[in-house]
């Protein structure tokens, strides 16, 4: 899994029916050292927690973010958790606000 932070929302009127239940998000890799910023280039997830723009989030890729959204759901990441806390080595780098 993959520390994120949401960018935006990709809107499509015309998908998979194994993805007509989940909202698209844009996110963005958390680099190492702050959660809240990001790098490299964005990507879209399906979202299975509802999550909103701005929040850092946890992404699951391949097989696990495919059991997450359910096995007709055709995708290879997906949002599965919104961060409250991040902690790295005894201190706190991210607080949700």
């Amino acid at each position: 899994m993959q520390l994120a932070k949401v960018l935006g929302q990709v809107v499509s009127t015309v998908k998979d029916p194994g993805l007509e239940r989940f909202t698209l998000l844009l996110v963005q890799d958390a680099e190492d050292a702050d959660p809240e910023e990001t790098s490299g280039t964005a990507y879209v997830a399906v979202d299975v927690v509802g999550a909103g723009v701005g929040e850092v989030v946890l992404v699951a890729t391949g097989g696990a973010a495919r059991v997450a959204a359910g096995a007709d759901a055709p995708t290879d990441r997906a949002v599965v958790a919104i961060a409250d806390t991040v902690i790295r080595s005894g201190t706190v780098s991210y607080r949700k606000s």
